[in-house]
């Protein structure tokens, strides 16, 4: 029973992680929208800040993760991020009906994702 419980709080505190990340994710991609029509940055700069903007929230809940669990933690760093990346993907892929935009950077995105998480639970 004790298992069952500390797996269910493991969950929680993921899902809670991975709504702070994407809470924070929402809230500086607006700020990015404002600074671009403010600014009229160009297109490169974007993808620069998104980008920036991916790995920092990966790495901030890869050491959330990190701080809570105490052992392993690039592991659970590296699970914040691709678990970042594989919900990232999912909303990417169904709202472009498809895999044709994601594809192009798939594999780039998802290591950065994931490099930082566990980086994030590395320094934790």
């Amino acid at each position: 029973m004790l298992k069952k419980l500390n797996l269910s709080a493991r969950i929680t505190f993921i899902l809670k992680c991975l709504l702070i990340s994407y809470l924070l994710t929402t809230g500086l991609l607006l700020l990015l929208a404002l600074m671009l029509y403010k600014f009229e940055l160009s297109e490169k700069i974007v993808s620069i800040c998104i980008i920036g903007i991916y790995i920092l929230v990966t790495f901030l809940a890869g050491f959330l993760a990190g701080k809570r669990e105490g052992s392993r933690k690039f592991l659970w760093g590296l699970l914040m991020g691709a678990l970042y990346f594989a919900i990232l993907a999912v909303v990417s892929i169904v709202t472009n009906q498809g895999i044709g935009e994601i594809s192009r950077n798939f594999i780039t995105v998802l290591m950065l994702c994931c490099g930082s998480g566990m980086l994030g639970g590395m320094i934790s």
